[in-house]
């Protein structure tokens, strides 16, 4: 990789816990250039990955595919866009004055300078170094030294060439999306389960949706909301595939036949026998789901056990400890959120009973879903999905 800076675009991103990583980093490091080069498939960009740092350098005119890519790669922690000089103090210090005039544009007034220095044959050491570009910054009369609480933090690398750069924006962390196996995510319109999926393609996985309609019940508008969320989904988890499953006729027969209070519970049952379906022919290891402990009545320990009695795979709940703030806070920041509070419901909360079952007994449980007798409508119902892939979305 030429990395000059002068005629092209180039960023720097960081490593996190992929560097935890022991005889298999390889593995992780070549997944995060893969996924790197897809969303950047076309645009004559390179992808280097080097000593804990992944550079990307392109064209002038593909910097905003560069950040869009960055801002929705699971796997680095941060990155910036970097000025590239040659190793000397003289480069260095110009540059850093550069970054000074763009910070007090931007409204600082403060700043500091933080030196790394990864090749030890330069001759200053990082100290040696943010003193020394510190000096000139502030001779320079831009901005003010702060080393406690700095407006402007202006950062230099001196590796392979030496970098340089102040704004630092904040990555997705976690691991590679497609590291950690594939996931089937039960996909509602709501705000939890599109947040329950990015947190899974976090740690890796690669995942599928699986959506359940009931025409007429719920409107065309709740699975354009449906379909929405799982187009943002895939921005981040490299595509996906949304199923879905027409649930009319199943949510009509728990309401005539099933108990009242049982309704819920008894159609999340259903809800994971059909789960189980798809994730069997798709190949999917889990199921992942947005539930959180308590949040409603159908989330109880209880009733989560008995949910999960329908399930041979293991059911994944990433949201189980997190209480509503902190759902929205993460939905907000993915892209989610404003979709999710669209006035279209799902049929999860369609013949919900005013009085829902809280503590399910597992036999009384098994006893009515015996006598309801549904298997039958559960093959119609899965013989009837519809099938739609998502590529990988590499730009707005």
């Amino acid at each position: 990789m030429n990395i000059d800076g002068k005629n092209t675009a180039v960023y720097l991103a960081k490593l996190g816990e992929i560097m935890l990583k022991g005889g298999n980093i390889k593995d992780f490091e070549q997944r995060l250039v893969q996924n790197a080069q897809l969303f950047l498939e076309g645009k004559h960009c390179k992808v280097l990955l080097r000593n804990g740092r992944m550079y990307i350098e392109g064209p002038l005119d593909c910097a905003q595919d560069i950040e869009y890519t960055l801002a929705h790669l699971v796997g680095i922690t941060g990155w910036a866009r970097a000025r590239v000089v040659e190793k000397d103090m003289c480069a260095i210090k110009e540059a850093v004055v550069l970054e000074a005039e763009a910070a007090a544009k931007r409204g600082c007034k403060s700043f500091k300078i933080e030196g790394r220095r990864s090749d030890k044959s330069f001759p200053l050491t990082s100290y040696q170094i943010a003193r020394d570009c510190g000096e000139v910054v502030y001779e320079s009369g831009l901005l003010a030294v702060d080393v406690h609480n700095p407006d402007s933090l202006i950062m230099v690398e001196v590796r392979e060439r030496c970098f340089v750069y102040g704004v630092q924006q904040s990555g997705n962390r976690g691991l590679p999306c497609g590291t950690g196996g594939k996931g089937l995510l039960l996909l509602s319109g709501g705000i939890d389960s599109p947040v329950a999926g990015y947190r899974m393609i976090r740690r890796g996985m690669k995942i599928d949706c699986l959506y359940f309609h009931s025409h007429p019940y719920t409107s065309p508008e709740a699975r354009q909301k449906v379909e929405t969320l799982a187009g943002i989904l895939a921005r981040y988890g490299m595509g996906t595939h949304l199923n879905v499953v027409p649930y009319t006729e199943v949510q009509q027969h728990i309401r005539d036949k099933a108990p009242v209070d049982w309704a819920t519970v008894i159609l999340r049952m259903c809800m994971m026998e059909t789960a189980n379906r798809l994730a069997s022919l798709t190949g999917a290891k889990a199921l992942i789901t947005g539930e959180s402990l308590g949040q409603v009545a159908s989330q109880t320990v209880e009733n989560l056990s008995v949910t999960n009695s329908r399930s041979k795979f293991p059911v994944l709940r990433p949201l189980i400890g997190m209480d509503k703030e902190e759902i929205v806070d993460t939905a907000k920041a993915i892209g989610t959120y404003e979709t999710s509070i669209l006035p279209f419901e799902d049929c999860c909360v369609l013949f919900s009973p005013r009085h829902p079952v809280l503590r399910a007994d597992p036999e009384e449980a098994e006893r009515i879903w015996t006598e309801l007798n549904i298997e039958g409508l559960l093959d119609k119902a899965f013989e009837e999905r519809e099938h739609t892939r998502i590529p990988i979305i590499r730009s707005l």
